[in-house]
C-alpha cells in the first residue's frame, strides 16, 4: 500500500480524492457504499492490483473528497464518477461498485454505455422494483442517518473498532480500520437529497449493454437483493449474471471475502478470455 497513489481531480465541477495501485494493467473502478470511502475498498485492491490498477475514488461528501451542499442523488453521482474516469485518462474499464457505488455503477453504465467494458454490483438498493419516495419516509432517513452518524463521530477511532469488531467478529481486522475511517470523514452534507431528479431505474438497465454481474447474499442477513428482484433486474438486461453468497449479509465482501474473491475473480477472468 505504501507504493499506491492518491491525488485528487476536478469532476463535475467537484473536487474528488483517489487511490489507485497503479502500474500498465487494465483498469479496475471500485465505488463504495454509503458512509463508506475508497480505502474501505482496501483488502479487495490488494488482492487484484497483481492484474489491475486499481482505482478507489471517494465520492462526494466521503472520504476526503469535497463535500458540497447537494448534488448527493445517484444522477449527480454518476457523473461525477464518469468524470473521474476522464480525468484519468481510463480507457472502458471495469467497474465494481457496494451498495449506493452499486447504484452509481448501474445509473453510470445506463448512462454512458460506452463507458465501461463491464460492471459487477454488490447488493444495489433494488431501485429496479421500487423507485426511491420523498416525503416522510425520506425525512425519517435523513433523521435517523444523522443520529447514526453523529454517534459514531462522537466515538474515538479505537472505540469505532473495538465496536465493529465486536458487532461483526466474521470481518478481517484489515476492514476495521478503514471502516472507521470513513466514517470519522464523512460529512453531513451527504444527507441533502432534496433536488436529486427521479431516475427511470429500468429503463436505465435496459440501456446498458456491457457484461455484468450481480452478487447478492442472504435477506435474512440484511442484504437488499431478493431472488425476484435479481430475477427482475435480469428480465430488464438479459446479460446478467448472478452469484448467490450463502452467509453473508449487505457488506457481502466483509462478511465472506474469500467466496467474494472467487466470484469477482471467476468473472474478470471470463471477461480475458
Amino acid at each position: 500500500m505504501s507504493q499506491w497513489q492518491s491525488g485528487e481531480l476536478d469532476a463535475n465541477g467537484v473536487r474528488l480524492h483517489y487511490t489507485r495501485t497503479g502500474g500498465a494493467r487494465p483498469s479496475l473502478v471500485l465505488a463504495h457504499g454509503f458512509s463508506d470511502d475508497g480505502l474501505c475498498w482496501t483488502p479487495v485492491a490488494r488482492a487484484l492490483e497483481p492484474d489491475y490498477d486499481v482505482i478507489m475514488v471517494d465520492a462526494r461528501g466521503h472520504g476526503l473528497s469535497q463535500a458540497p451542499e447537494e448534488g448527493y442523488g445517484h444522477d449527480q453521482q454518476a457523473v461525477d464518477l464518469a468524470g473521474a474516469i476522464a480525468a484519468l485518462g481510463l480507457h472502458r474499464p471495469v467497474l465494481l461498485g457496494h451498495s449506493m457505488g452499486a447504484a452509481t455503477t448501474l445509473a453510470l453504465a445506463g448512462s454512458y454505455p460506452d463507458l465501461p467494458s463491464a460492471i459487477l454490483l454488490e447488493d444495489p438498493p433494488a431501485w429496479w422494483l421500487d423507485q426511491p419516495t420523498g416525503g416522510p419516509a425520506a425525512e425519517e432517513w435523513q433523521a435517523r442517518m444523522r443520529g447514526w452518524i453523529t454517534g459514531l463521530q462522537s466515538k474515538t477511532r479505537q472505540e469505532l473498532i473495538a465496536g465493529q469488531r465486536a458487532e461483526t467478529p466474521g470481518w478481517s481486522e484489515d476492514e476495521l480500520g478503514p471502516w472507521a475511517d470513513s466514517k470519522l470523514r464523512l460529512s453531513l452534507n451527504v444527507l441533502q437529497r432534496r433536488n436529486a431528479p427521479a431516475i427511470d431505474w429500468p429503463g436505465l438497465a435496459r440501456g446498458i449493454t456491457c457484461p455484468a454481474l450481480l452478487i447478492t447474499a442472504d435477506p435474512a442477513r440484511g442484504a437488499i437483493v431478493t431472488p425476484d428482484g435479481a430475477a427482475a433486474l435480469q428480465a430488464l438486461m438479459p446479460q446478467l449474471q448472478v452469484a448467490q453468497i450463502d452467509g453473508a449479509g449487505h457488506s457481502i465482501r466483509r462478511d465472506q471475502f474469500e467466496r467474494y474473491m472467487q466470484v469477482v475473480r471467476g468473472f474478470l477472468r471470463e471477461l480475458s478470455s
